[in-house]
Protein backbone atom coordinates (compact mmCIF):
# COMPACT_ATOMS: atom_id res chain seq x y z
CA UNK A 1 0.00 0.00 0.00
CA UNK A 2 2.65 2.20 0.88
CA UNK A 3 3.98 1.81 -2.54
CA UNK A 4 0.85 2.32 -4.27
CA UNK A 5 0.48 5.55 -2.35
CA UNK A 6 4.17 6.71 -3.05
CA UNK A 7 3.42 5.84 -7.08
CA UNK A 8 0.11 7.86 -6.67
CA UNK A 9 2.30 10.72 -5.94
CA UNK A 10 4.73 10.52 -8.40
CA UNK A 11 1.86 11.08 -10.93
CA UNK A 12 -0.07 13.60 -9.45
CA UNK A 13 0.53 16.39 -11.44
CA UNK A 14 -1.05 13.87 -14.38
CA UNK A 15 -3.65 13.54 -12.44
CA UNK A 16 -4.24 16.96 -11.96
CA UNK A 17 -4.03 17.56 -16.12
CA UNK A 18 -6.25 14.66 -16.63
CA UNK A 19 -9.04 15.74 -14.16
CA UNK A 20 -8.96 19.23 -15.46
CA UNK A 21 -9.40 17.44 -19.27
CA UNK A 22 -12.11 15.21 -18.09
CA UNK A 23 -14.02 18.48 -17.11
CA UNK A 24 -13.19 20.61 -19.72
CA UNK A 25 -14.90 17.52 -22.01
CA UNK A 26 -17.64 17.92 -20.69
CA UNK A 27 -18.82 21.02 -21.57
CA UNK A 28 -16.48 21.55 -24.80
CA UNK A 29 -18.71 22.40 -27.55
CA UNK A 30 -21.70 23.93 -25.45
CA UNK A 31 -22.39 27.86 -25.67
CA UNK A 32 -22.12 28.46 -21.94
CA UNK A 33 -19.59 26.32 -21.00
CA UNK A 34 -18.10 25.80 -17.40
CA UNK A 35 -21.44 27.75 -16.43
CA UNK A 36 -23.34 25.10 -16.77
CA UNK A 37 -21.94 23.65 -13.75
CA UNK A 38 -23.46 26.54 -11.92
CA UNK A 39 -26.67 26.84 -13.81
CA UNK A 40 -27.87 23.00 -13.24
CA UNK A 41 -27.39 23.15 -9.88
CA UNK A 42 -29.33 26.59 -9.47
CA UNK A 43 -32.25 25.12 -11.76
CA UNK A 44 -32.33 21.48 -9.97
CA UNK A 45 -32.71 23.53 -6.65
CA UNK A 46 -35.40 25.25 -8.16
CA UNK A 47 -37.35 22.07 -9.54
CA UNK A 48 -36.91 20.81 -6.02
CA UNK A 49 -38.79 23.99 -4.41
CA UNK A 50 -41.13 24.12 -6.61
CA UNK A 51 -41.69 20.13 -6.08
CA UNK A 52 -41.16 19.85 -2.58
CA UNK A 53 -41.81 22.89 -0.66
CA UNK A 54 -44.57 24.07 -2.61
CA UNK A 55 -46.71 21.14 -4.34
CA UNK A 56 -46.10 18.70 -1.68
CA UNK A 57 -45.31 21.29 1.24
CA UNK A 58 -42.82 18.16 2.69
CA UNK A 59 -41.35 19.53 5.79
CA UNK A 60 -37.83 18.28 7.29
CA UNK A 61 -37.80 18.07 11.26
CA UNK A 62 -35.43 18.89 13.06
CA UNK A 63 -33.43 16.78 15.35
CA UNK A 64 -33.17 15.92 18.68
CA UNK A 65 -30.56 17.92 20.34
CA UNK A 66 -29.58 20.06 16.97
CA UNK A 67 -27.20 23.17 18.57
CA UNK A 68 -28.88 25.33 16.21
CA UNK A 69 -32.55 26.41 16.60
CA UNK A 70 -33.61 27.25 12.85
CA UNK A 71 -36.28 24.98 10.90
CA UNK A 72 -34.80 24.90 7.08
CA UNK A 73 -36.72 24.37 4.09
CA UNK A 74 -36.83 20.68 3.04
CA UNK A 75 -35.76 21.44 -0.66
CA UNK A 76 -32.75 23.19 0.85
CA UNK A 77 -31.60 20.06 2.61
CA UNK A 78 -32.50 17.58 0.18
CA UNK A 79 -30.47 19.39 -2.29
CA UNK A 80 -27.25 19.19 0.51
CA UNK A 81 -27.98 15.02 0.41
CA UNK A 82 -28.03 15.14 -2.97
CA UNK A 83 -24.72 16.67 -3.45
CA UNK A 84 -22.90 14.41 -1.14
CA UNK A 85 -24.40 11.51 -3.02
CA UNK A 86 -22.92 12.28 -6.43
CA UNK A 87 -19.70 11.90 -4.59
CA UNK A 88 -20.81 8.10 -5.06
CA UNK A 89 -23.17 8.18 -8.04
CA UNK A 90 -20.78 9.67 -10.89
CA UNK A 91 -17.48 7.47 -10.10
CA UNK A 92 -19.58 4.12 -9.23
CA UNK A 93 -21.27 4.68 -12.12
CA UNK A 94 -18.27 5.11 -14.57
CA UNK A 95 -16.50 2.65 -12.83
CA UNK A 96 -17.22 -0.45 -14.62
CA UNK A 97 -16.26 1.42 -18.02
CA UNK A 98 -13.61 3.26 -16.50
CA UNK A 99 -10.76 0.90 -18.10
CA UNK A 100 -12.98 0.13 -21.83
CA UNK A 101 -12.72 4.04 -22.13
CA UNK A 102 -9.02 4.33 -22.41
CA UNK A 103 -8.12 1.21 -24.16
CA UNK A 104 -5.10 3.16 -25.43
CA UNK A 105 -3.46 3.85 -22.17
CA UNK A 106 -3.82 -0.05 -21.35
CA UNK A 107 -1.63 -1.09 -23.71
CA UNK A 108 0.76 1.76 -22.73
CA UNK A 109 3.17 -0.09 -20.68
CA UNK A 110 4.83 3.38 -19.36
CA UNK A 111 0.82 4.90 -18.58
CA UNK A 112 0.01 4.35 -14.77
CA UNK A 113 -3.46 3.15 -14.96
CA UNK A 114 -4.05 3.14 -10.96
CA UNK A 115 -4.78 6.65 -11.58
CA UNK A 116 -8.23 6.22 -13.43
CA UNK A 117 -10.34 5.48 -10.63
CA UNK A 118 -8.67 8.66 -8.81
CA UNK A 119 -9.01 10.86 -11.50
CA UNK A 120 -12.86 9.58 -11.72
CA UNK A 121 -13.12 10.67 -7.87
CA UNK A 122 -11.61 13.92 -8.33
CA UNK A 123 -14.04 14.47 -11.09
CA UNK A 124 -17.01 14.13 -8.96
CA UNK A 125 -15.41 16.12 -5.95
CA UNK A 126 -14.93 19.05 -8.25
CA UNK A 127 -18.17 18.81 -9.37
CA UNK A 128 -19.61 18.64 -5.94
CA UNK A 129 -17.67 21.56 -4.46
CA UNK A 130 -19.33 23.95 -7.36
CA UNK A 131 -22.72 22.57 -6.23
CA UNK A 132 -21.91 22.97 -2.71
CA UNK A 133 -20.60 26.46 -3.29
CA UNK A 134 -23.93 27.40 -5.01
CA UNK A 135 -25.55 26.13 -2.53
CA UNK A 136 -24.25 28.22 0.17
CA UNK A 137 -24.54 31.25 -1.98
CA UNK A 138 -28.54 30.17 -1.51
CA UNK A 139 -28.16 29.69 2.22
CA UNK A 140 -26.46 32.60 3.57
CA UNK A 141 -29.22 34.43 1.09
CA UNK A 142 -31.96 32.90 2.51
CA UNK A 143 -30.36 32.02 6.15
CA UNK A 144 -27.17 34.03 7.06
CA UNK A 145 -24.44 32.26 7.63
CA UNK A 146 -24.00 28.63 8.37
CA UNK A 147 -22.96 27.00 12.11
CA UNK A 148 -19.05 27.44 12.43
CA UNK A 149 -19.13 23.63 12.13
CA UNK A 150 -19.51 23.17 8.72
CA UNK A 151 -15.18 23.82 8.25
CA UNK A 152 -15.48 20.26 9.30
CA UNK A 153 -17.47 18.84 6.28
CA UNK A 154 -14.53 17.46 4.19
CA UNK A 155 -13.47 15.34 7.42
CA UNK A 156 -16.87 13.78 7.82
CA UNK A 157 -17.15 13.31 4.02
CA UNK A 158 -13.64 11.41 4.59
CA UNK A 159 -15.26 7.91 4.89
CA UNK A 160 -17.49 8.24 2.04
CA UNK A 161 -14.58 9.58 -0.46
CA UNK A 162 -12.10 6.64 1.00
CA UNK A 163 -15.05 4.10 0.08
CA UNK A 164 -15.58 5.12 -3.30
CA UNK A 165 -12.34 5.12 -4.41
CA UNK A 166 -12.04 1.66 -3.05
CA UNK A 167 -14.85 0.82 -4.83
CA UNK A 168 -14.08 2.15 -8.06
CA UNK A 169 -10.45 0.54 -7.92
CA UNK A 170 -12.64 -2.84 -7.61
CA UNK A 171 -15.68 -2.23 -9.85
CA UNK A 172 -12.98 -0.55 -12.83
CA UNK A 173 -11.45 -4.35 -12.63
CA UNK A 174 -14.42 -6.29 -12.59
CA UNK A 175 -15.83 -4.34 -15.19
CA UNK A 176 -12.91 -5.26 -17.57
CA UNK A 177 -13.82 -8.85 -17.16
CA UNK A 178 -17.37 -8.22 -16.29
CA UNK A 179 -19.26 -6.19 -18.85
CA UNK A 180 -23.06 -6.50 -17.89
CA UNK A 181 -21.59 -4.38 -14.95
CA UNK A 182 -21.97 -1.08 -16.44
CA UNK A 183 -25.53 -1.91 -17.20
CA UNK A 184 -26.11 -3.07 -13.53
CA UNK A 185 -24.59 -0.10 -11.69
CA UNK A 186 -27.09 2.61 -12.50
CA UNK A 187 -30.00 0.88 -11.05
CA UNK A 188 -28.21 0.10 -7.97
CA UNK A 189 -26.85 3.21 -7.40
CA UNK A 190 -30.21 4.37 -7.72
CA UNK A 191 -31.76 2.16 -4.74
CA UNK A 192 -29.04 3.03 -2.63
CA UNK A 193 -30.27 6.81 -3.45
CA UNK A 194 -33.76 5.66 -1.96
CA UNK A 195 -32.48 3.56 0.43
CA UNK A 196 -30.38 5.77 2.29
CA UNK A 197 -31.33 9.13 4.36
CA UNK A 198 -31.45 11.55 1.39
CA UNK A 199 -34.99 12.50 1.07
CA UNK A 200 -36.19 11.22 4.89
CA UNK A 201 -34.24 11.24 8.00
CA UNK A 202 -32.89 8.25 9.92
CA UNK A 203 -35.63 9.31 12.56
CA UNK A 204 -38.53 8.44 10.71
CA UNK A 205 -37.90 4.93 10.21
CA UNK A 206 -38.54 2.27 13.51
CA UNK A 207 -35.40 2.15 15.67
CA UNK A 208 -35.73 -1.15 14.85
CA UNK A 209 -34.95 -1.27 11.28
CA UNK A 210 -33.01 1.93 11.61
CA UNK A 211 -29.40 -0.21 11.24
CA UNK A 212 -30.53 -1.56 8.34
CA UNK A 213 -30.56 1.98 6.80
CA UNK A 214 -26.82 2.77 7.86
CA UNK A 215 -25.73 -0.49 5.61
CA UNK A 216 -26.01 1.88 2.88
CA UNK A 217 -22.75 4.39 2.72
CA UNK A 218 -24.78 7.34 1.85
CA UNK A 219 -26.66 7.19 5.12
CA UNK A 220 -23.82 8.12 7.45
CA UNK A 221 -22.52 10.55 5.24
CA UNK A 222 -25.71 12.65 4.52
CA UNK A 223 -26.61 12.39 8.16
CA UNK A 224 -22.79 14.20 8.78
CA UNK A 225 -23.11 16.16 6.64
CA UNK A 226 -26.31 17.98 7.66
CA UNK A 227 -25.32 17.62 10.89
CA UNK A 228 -22.33 20.07 10.45
CA UNK A 229 -23.75 22.04 7.78
CA UNK A 230 -27.57 22.75 9.54
CA UNK A 231 -28.15 21.72 13.06
CA UNK A 232 -24.27 23.05 14.57
CA UNK A 233 -23.50 19.52 15.95
CA UNK A 234 -20.90 17.19 15.52
CA UNK A 235 -20.63 13.24 14.39
CA UNK A 236 -20.15 10.75 17.02
CA UNK A 237 -16.82 9.87 17.04
CA UNK A 238 -16.80 6.17 17.63
CA UNK A 239 -19.87 5.86 14.88
CA UNK A 240 -17.39 7.84 12.69
CA UNK A 241 -14.03 6.22 13.14
CA UNK A 242 -15.54 3.33 12.78
CA UNK A 243 -17.11 4.17 9.45
CA UNK A 244 -13.75 5.07 8.73
CA UNK A 245 -12.12 1.76 9.56
CA UNK A 246 -14.78 0.31 7.43
CA UNK A 247 -14.06 2.65 4.02
CA UNK A 248 -10.11 2.06 4.57
CA UNK A 249 -10.70 -1.52 4.16
CA UNK A 250 -12.76 -1.39 1.25
CA UNK A 251 -10.32 1.39 -0.08
CA UNK A 252 -7.21 -1.38 0.61
CA UNK A 253 -9.20 -4.51 -0.67
CA UNK A 254 -9.93 -2.37 -3.84
CA UNK A 255 -6.57 -1.44 -4.58
CA UNK A 256 -5.33 -5.30 -4.04
CA UNK A 257 -7.47 -6.65 -6.21
CA UNK A 258 -6.71 -3.72 -8.69
CA UNK A 259 -3.29 -4.65 -8.84
CA UNK A 260 -3.51 -7.74 -8.82
CA UNK A 261 -5.91 -8.25 -12.02
CA UNK A 262 -4.17 -5.03 -14.38
CA UNK A 263 -1.80 -7.55 -15.79
CA UNK A 264 -4.36 -9.12 -17.65
CA UNK A 265 -6.29 -6.21 -18.85
CA UNK A 266 -4.00 -5.73 -22.45
CA UNK A 267 -5.01 -9.19 -23.17
CA UNK A 268 -8.69 -8.92 -22.42
CA UNK A 269 -9.32 -5.36 -23.91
Amino acid sequence: MLAFLTDIWSHRNLVWRLTQREIEARFRGSFLGLFWAVIVPLFMLGVFSLVFGTIFQSRWARPEGAAMASEYSFPIILFSGLIVFGILADPLNRAPGLVMENVAYVKKVVFPLEILPLVALISALVTAAISFAVFLVVFAVIYGLPPVTIVLLPLTLLPLMLFVLGAVYFLSSLGVFLRDLRHIMPPLTTAMLFLSSVFYSPENLPEDYRWLLYLNPVTPAVTYARDVIFWGRLPDLLEWSATLMFSLLVLIAGVYWFMRTEKAFADVV
